[in-house]
């Protein structure tokens, strides 16, 4: 019997839908299992083989759960909100209202000539006010509420207002900044509407704060770290450098702790929940403070001696306080906001050139990098635990986004700082309990001998 594909096809793709065979009711007594694909941009002329190579496989899968008897949600739709879609819109002329739509419409024939069991009644297009409108709405959840302790979830902002009104927030246990004042019911009063809006959103989920991110001069936009690759723009290839900016930012870390126990209810492999576990991030540990004296600058001839100029206090997190010992040198991210007061002047050339290099590239990149490279500001760091010198150097795997933009490095309980050290023949100092560190490097490891006061 002669096989005519096209026929076949055809016959098949209109029974499907004349007869909604896909969609789904929101209830059924059959157990439910929802399969949801990476939604594609419909930023080009149509699919690529890149698309149809991950549906096939989830398509497939869909399949397997219907005929084992599962209720199942499988929708489809577009990211068509954003820089690529506005990146086809300037290279096409056209406005992205327009080449969205004309995409969509061929991307959803093509999808729907490869015979995909989706529920199109479900679909979802991100550039649609429809759509985008909850997005709007879950922020302003976010703006208008707080983080309870007591309570372990997020309550009303007005809840808090009333509270300050009443007795201040002394007795408040919120999770909000650092450097929040206590204040009581009549301060909190005789506040202006400004001051107070201020103070709020030191409590609020969603808050401004200034933070790096990769701006792209040429598309004039903020690019995602995926968007950036060896330095340039993705889409154009043009120059992005690393810029402090102000944005919105979540307390997401209100949630660690929530989120984590979460994590233990969802079947997921444990890879992919390793993932998550450290995008969380959760750690418990202790700050420290390490004092630098301020060396002099160029301007500053017959200036006092190292020490005499005033200091600055570098705060680090820790999760082994207790090696602190062992720590030789200090790091911090290029953008450290002490990094320019602590260049001495005859290494303020190579820290620049080694900022503007580091600028240029997104955190993927300096975190994913296998060069050892860094650069020495010319300060030593004071080490609170036996008050010895240590000396400060920068370097592109510390992020000023992450923790506190500063480390300790102790080599021998550390694998990165155990390179790092090696590599510009810096002291190491052998901890207790040292985790594994490479043996290649190892052999190279220098005694040093060190009194531990008790």
């Amino acid at each position: 019997m002669e096989y005519n594909p096209r026929d076949i096809e055809k016959k098949w793709k209109q029974y499907w839908d004349d007869h909604e065979v896909y969609k789904i009711e929101n209830t059924s007594d059959k157990p439910k299992y929802y399969v949801l694909d990476m939604f594609p941009y419909p930023s080009g002329a149509g699919l690529h083989v890149g698309h149809p190579l991950g549906y096939i496989a989830t398509d497939i899968f869909s399949r397997y759960k219907r005929l084992k008897g599962f209720h199942v949600l499988h929708p489809m739709g577009y990211d068509s909100f954003g820089l690529p879609a506005e990146q086809y819109a300037i290279s096409t002329g056209q406005h992205p209202a327009i080449t969205t739509e004309n995409n969509i419409n061929t991307f959803r024939r093509q999808l729907e000539n490869l015979g995909f069991s989706y529920d199109w009644s479900r679909e979802v297009r991100t550039s649609d006010p429809k759509f985008y409108k909850w997005t709007q709405w879950i922020f302003m959840q976010l703006f208008n509420h707080y983080y309870d302790n007591d309570a372990n979830k997020a309550l009303p902002i007005n809840d808090l207002i009333k509270i300050f009104s009443a007795d201040g927030n002394k007795n408040v246990k919120a999770v909000c900044d650092e450097d929040t004042p206590t204040f009581t019911a009549a301060e909190w009063n005789a506040m202006s509407e400004k001051e107070q809006q201020l103070l709020l959103l030191k409590y609020r989920l969603t808050f401004p704060e200034e933070s790096y991110v990769n701006w792209c001069p040429a598309l004039g936009t903020v690019l995602s770290n995926d968007e950036v690759k060896d330095g340039v723009s993705e889409r154009g290839g043009y120059p992005i450098e690393r810029k402090l900016m102000k944005q919105w930012a979540m307390r997401i870390t209100a949630y660690a702790d929530r989120l984590l126990e979460g994590l233990k209810t969802v079947d997921w492999p444990e890879s992919i929940k390793d993932q998550q576990t450290n995008w969380i991030g959760r750690s418990q540990g202790a700050s420290v403070k390490f004092r630098a004296p301020l060396p002099p600058k160029r301007e500053s001839a017959g200036s006092p001696p190292w020490g005499d100029l005033g200091s600055v206090d570098i705060e680090v997190f820790t999760t082994r306080v207790d090696t602190i010992y062992g720590a030789t040198f200090m790091v911090l991210a290029p953008e450290h906001e002490y990094v320019a007061s602590l260049t001495t002047p005859e290494h303020e050339d190579e820290i620049e050139k080694y900022q503007k290099w580091t600028a240029s590239r997104s955190e993927v990149d300096r975190q994913a990098e296998k060069k050892i490279t860094g650069a020495f500001t010319g300060s030593y760091a004071i080490n609170p635990f036996n008050n010895e010198k240590i000396p400060i150097w920068i370097a592109d795997y510390v992020l000023a986004g992450y923790g506190t933009g500063a480390v300790m490095a102790v080599p021998s309980g550390d694998q990165r700082d155990w390179n790092f050290a090696t590599h510009f023949n810096l002291p190491i100092i052998p901890i207790l309990d040292a985790q594994k560190i490479s043996k290649k490097r190892r052999m190279q490891q220098k005694k040093v001998n060190i009194l531990i006061p008790v």
